[in-house]
């Protein structure tokens, strides 16, 4: 049987509207209340107008260094994504090998 489930984004901004505090929840999370979060990076494809739509904030304390590991892991994140939705495995290694290029670059330790 259909059900909905809800995902609740909370953002405190300042004088600026300079994200300062980014929270999240949601009902199928396995954890109660709220989460605080640095960054926030949304995604949508607009059913009607085929268009991917976006929203991308990041709080003042987020660090350098912090984001280059993020970008890295939003990077295998998506390979693995593409792989598991096209099974297009020529596309998603292409993918991977870009994100291990990108830490390479930037001098991640990783352990992909």
């Amino acid at each position: 049987m259909p059900r909905n489930t809800e995902i609740k984004v909370t953002v405190q901004l300042d004088d600026n509207k300079i994200p300062e505090k980014i929270e999240w929840e949601a009902e199928d999370s396995g954890f109660r209340g709220k989460k605080e979060a640095k960054t926030l990076l949304i995604s949508l494809w607009d059913k009607q107008e085929n268009v991917t739509l976006g929203i991308d904030l990041w709080t003042k304390e987020m660090k350098i260094d912090e984001m280059n590991i993020h970008m890295h892991q939003i990077l295998i994140k998506l390979a693995d994504m593409y792989r598991r939705s096209t099974n297009n495995k020529e596309g998603s290694d292409l993918l991977e090998k870009f994100s291990s290029d990108f830490a390479g670059l930037l001098n991640l330790k990783t352990s992909v």
